[in-house]
């Protein structure tokens, strides 16, 4: 009997994103406590560039789009936001949304799998995504558990055969 497989993979789904940041958008312009302090919410190629006049209202744009994103199930853990920096008379912040699994973080999943995992259950590293494979279906379910309490990525499990 051939071996069973699933694929672990990280993808975020781009018009959701869009559609997230517009929504920020709209909100920004429309709340009161946004009115005069130069708040704005931009994407500018793979970054997404939030302004304003002080940290705390940079903070304040962040967590409306991190609010948007949850609404639409986007997964925060996709979300990489850096820290609030000032940047003439204004505060920016920079943002971007995290797609594939880094190297780093396929070699702990791989790791995780190995140790923790069924003992007939192999990983393999494929680019940005890994391949699991184990001639019991049961076990490439009790990984599919295993992973998803990985915590330091957003994991979705596709093609399981």
């Amino acid at each position: 009997m051939a071996d069973s497989t699933f694929d672990v993979v990280s993808k975020v789904d781009k018009q959701e994103v869009a559609n997230a940041l517009n929504q920020a958008q709209k909100e920004i312009a429309q709340r009161y406590d946004f009115k005069g302090v130069g708040a704005e919410i931009d994407f500018s190629g793979e970054k997404i560039l939030l302004k304003a006049n002080s940290e705390e209202r940079v903070k304040a744009v962040l967590d409306v789009f991190e609010s948007k994103l949850i609404k639409r199930g986007i997964s925060l853990k996709s979300l990489d936001a850096g820290d609030p920096f000032a940047s003439g008379k204004e505060y920016r912040l920079e943002a971007s949304i995290k797609e594939g699994i880094s190297q780093e973080h396929a070699k702990k999943i791989t790791k995780l799998i190995r140790d923790e995992g069924p003992k007939s259950v192999k990983a393999q590293i494929q680019g940005d995504e890994l391949r699991v494979s184990s001639k019991s279906r049961d076990d490439l379910q009790a990984t599919i558990t295993l992973l998803k309490g990985f915590d330091e990525a957003d994991l979705q499990f596709v093609n399981f055969r």
